[in-house]
């Protein structure tokens, strides 16, 4: 079980519903992984949220198979929506970080995974996206990140005061 470190900024941690949702509604994250000799290795890439785990596809083979293989550890990160707001040094932001353990999945999960990445990313294209999968599948693996930790932080609101006046921005 990953043991989830302190948020130096208390004030800006999420509920874990607001962290699921920021999960949920990102349209890519970034899963990290290490190697057999230690070495970090972060890919960003699509990926879809059902029961409460993270779903992705990937090749047979590659760099990232054989960090899952060595090490089933993983973290994902993501960031929804942001503004920079370069005349206050500052950025409004929201993001989230799971950590869990990777495991492929097979039959009725992989396909249920599959449908639910084509629902995410093109849901216009229902029927071809089916097509593609029935294609594809054999070519495909599919991984499940089974969450141990959840955690969210997000700056929604900035208030700088460099004059008598603040000045308010917001997020949304």
């Amino acid at each position: 079980m990953h043991t989830i470190h302190p948020l130096r900024r208390k004030d800006r941690a999420t509920s874990e519903e607001e962290a699921m949702r920021i999960l949920t509604d990102a349209e890519y994250g970034v899963l990290a992984t290490v190697d057999a000799q230690g070495q970090p290795y972060g890919v960003p890439l699509n990926f879809c949220v059902m029961t409460g785990a993270i779903y992705f596809h990937c090749a047979k083979t590659g760099h990232k198979i054989d960090n899952i293989s060595a090490n089933p550890k993983a973290s994902f990160s993501v960031v929804g929506k942001t503004r920079v707001l370069p005349a206050d040094f500052g950025t409004l932001y929201e993001s989230a970080i799971a950590f869990g353990e990777l495991f492929e999945v097979h039959d009725k999960e992989k396909q249920q995974a599959l449908e639910g990445l084509l629902l995410k990313y093109s849901h216009d294209f229902l029927q071809e996206g089916r097509q593609y999968i029935d294609a594809m599948a054999a070519k495909t693996r599919v991984f499940k990140l089974s969450l141990q930790t959840l955690s969210g932080k997000s700056r929604k609101q900035i208030t700088f005061q460099a004059s008598p006046l603040s000045c308010k921005k917001n997020l949304e």
